[in-house]
């Protein structure tokens, strides 16, 4: 296995593979994608047709209003990404995926995945640590929007990614928390 990052590293992280699969992985994730700077990957009503992982760049995920845009996470290198609903369901997103500067990608198909899912049972292990990660993230994240005020939401973020403060606009992290970015200046300020 290559020592650069890719998908089978990462899958075989949370679970060991075999080498025939991590094969597989490799040979079947090569598409690569690139995107620049505030370009989309995937926009409202798009159906999602691949999982994507970053291998460079940061990417934003959001609802778009015509008020305010809506951020609810970020994408960083080593990450998959995907309009996950639309992925599984296979149905238009709900949500848009826009890069914050250059940024590539690699991809698998929605049906190539799947079928590799369905034929081996230690993918289907990882995939399932995956969402139990994701699963969680997204519950300890509706728990500190609801219960935490802004610093509190500030210091987590900060305890738990604090990449986010040096990879992404400020006016995305505010969004992401919840205030307005003149808010978490402050806040980071005093």
């Amino acid at each position: 296995m290559e020592d650069e990052l890719s998908p089978a590293r990462l899958l075989h992280a949370l679970s060991p593979l075999s080498e025939d699969l991590i094969q597989q992985l490799d040979e079947n994730w090569q598409q690569e994608k690139k995107l620049n700077s505030y370009e989309f990957l995937v926009k409202k009503g798009q159906k999602e047709s691949y999982l994507y992982f970053i291998k460079s760049g940061s990417i934003r995920i959001f609802y778009p209003d015509e008020a305010k845009e809506i951020c609810v996470g970020f994408g960083h290198p080593g990450e998959l990404i995907s309009s996950f609903p639309s992925f599984i369901k296979n149905l238009p997103s709900t949500f848009c995926i826009q890069a914050l500067r250059k940024t590539t990608l690699t991809r698998i198909s929605r049906e190539k995945f799947f079928e590799l899912l369905n034929a081996n049972y230690d993918l289907e292990k990882c995939w399932r640590i995956l969402l139990e990660q994701a699963l969680i993230g997204r519950i300890e994240r509706e728990a500190e929007m609801l219960n935490g005020n802004p610093e509190e939401r500030i210091n987590r973020l900060l305890e738990r990614s604090p990449h986010v403060f040096q990879n992404i606009p400020f006016k995305y992290i505010a969004s992401y928390l919840g205030m307005t970015p003149e808010t978490l200046s402050r806040k980071l300020n005093s």
